[in-house]
């Protein structure tokens, strides 16, 4: 069959993100026979127009649409995306059957198909179960059903099937070179799964909380395919946890070092699984940035959160990373359970005590069904068990909710290296562009430090 790959993908801020997700399926998919096309929309200034003339030239049996996010998450300048995916789903036409799939869709699977259209969804990793339902739909069955696939108009629903051996994604068919020259990294996976609690995350929804490794020579491949093959020198590791088993990430980091990568990368690392042994093997391997998810210097709000470690590993990790002249930031989510103005002014105040690079803070709490903090704000009304979560909806606890932007603007405009997207502080659009005009290799918070004062006032 000739199969149409739609990345839906637009969002360009801060950076653009290469669709990971759909590259591991083109693998599978040219396996099994079928004619790829991929038409990536993040770089298309006339989408719509784009996907109508892709499906004529191609005349595609069926049109693959991946979506990452229905929204960017971020409180009070919450951005939605699903009008644009309706667009992308009317595009493709009533004869060519159109397939959902991604992080973005999965999250609320009948809901987003009914929402923008769309013939059929796949919930959760789709390289297994996405060629079996295109042999049906090939031999023109009705697909029975299929663990994960969801169907316009229900029918019976079957949980997903995890992928017990993670594959390498076929990277062929896409613009590796212009994301990492805008983007300034390539981004690469070591495992899924997410064994932790944290109240407000989506990643064992999404994978399940059992971690799956891949094997390491496979990572080490596709480093050195990347370097050579399309001029990648910084990489981006976007597993949940980098740290996480200790010694994974450990064996990872020697394989790297004796395959002489010559690489630099960054991850996101729990501060609680952070020793220096390990940070030294991190840093030996290439690693120059970690972002923690902190979410909070307070105690109470750590718990609150779910989160695995306390206010002393946070304080130890950082030390760890200031001793070897590592850049960190940490992520930090105000207005969960139980925030107050004196949780805000802990957390602000560990923060000024540990000196990360930057901090990237965020107002409010996205709330997904599924997760602990679903289930909470059912309890305390916040949201009904009617109330549509397509459009963002956020959780800011009740004793903070009138107060708690005007606080985190006071505090943060104080301190050169916070940044609040969703308030504007240190970051803009006009910024960002800005900021790309440097020579840029990983995350654009490393140049907070170059900076200096300077300052972008909330719109």
């Amino acid at each position: 069959m000739k199969i149409l790959l739609i990345s839906a993908n637009r969002e360009r801020s801060p950076y653009p993100v290469f669709p990971l997700g759909l590259a591991y399926l083109a693998g599978p998919l040219a396996r099994a026979g079928h004619s790829l096309e991929l038409l990536d929309l993040c770089f298309e200034s006339e989408p719509v127009a784009a996907v109508a003339a892709a499906i004529e030239r191609f005349a595609p049996a069926a049109v693959v649409l991946s979506i990452r996010n229905i929204d960017n998450v971020t409180y009070p300048g919450s951005r939605s995306y699903l009008e644009g995916v309706r667009e992308v789903v009317a595009a493709c036409g009533v004869r060519v059957p159109v397939i959902l799939g991604g992080s973005g869709f999965s999250i609320m699977p009948r809901e987003v198909l009914g929402a923008v259209g769309g013939d059929y969804g796949i919930v959760g990793e789709g390289e297994e179960i996405l060629p079996e339902l295109l042999t049906a739909l090939e031999r023109g069955d009705a697909p029975g059903p299929l663990p994960g696939v969801v169907a316009r108009g229900g029918g019976e629903y079957l949980a997903p099937r995890p992928v017990q051996r993670i594959g390498t994604p076929d990277r062929r068919l896409f613009p590796v070179e212009r994301y990492n020259r805008e983007g300034g990294m390539a981004n690469l996976q070591t495992k899924r799964g997410c064994p932790f609690s944290c109240v407000y995350c989506t990643y064992p929804l999404l994978e399940g909380s059992r971690m799956r490794l891949r094997p390491i020579p496979d990572i080490i491949a596709e480093i050195r395919e990347l370097r050579d093959r399309y001029g990648v020198s910084y990489v981006y590791f976007v597993d949940d946890i980098f740290n996480f088993p200790m010694d994974f990430a450990a064996d990872l980091c020697r394989a790297m070092v004796d395959a002489k990568l010559n690489v630099n990368w960054s991850a996101f690392i729990n501060p609680g699984f952070v020793t220096p042994a390990l940070l030294e093997a991190m840093v030996a391997a290439g690693c120059d940035a970690v972002e923690f998810g902190t979410e909070a210097g307070s105690p109470v709000m750590l718990r609150n959160l779910g989160k695995s470690f306390g206010v002393a590993e946070i304080r130890d990790a950082s030390r760890l990373c200031r001793d070897l002249g590592v850049d960190f930031a940490h992520y930090i989510l105000f207005g969960g359970p139980g925030e107050c103005e004196a949780t805000v002014r802990e957390t602000f105040a560990l923060m000024d005590e540990v000196g990360p690079t930057a901090v990237i803070a965020m107002t409010g709490i996205r709330i997904f069904p599924g997760t602990p903090l679903y289930r909470q704000a059912l309890e305390e009304g916040v949201i009904t068990p009617e109330t549509s979560l397509l459009e963002p909806v956020f959780y800011i606890s009740s004793a903070i909710r009138d107060t708690l932007c005007d606080l985190v603007t006071e505090e943060a405009m104080k301190r050169k290296n916070w940044v609040a997207a969703g308030l504007e502080i240190n970051i803009s659009d006009a910024m960002l562009d800005a900021l790309r005009h440097f020579p840029v290799r990983g995350p654009l918070w490393k140049l907070m430090k170059r900076l200096g004062k300077s300052r972008l006032k909330p719109m």
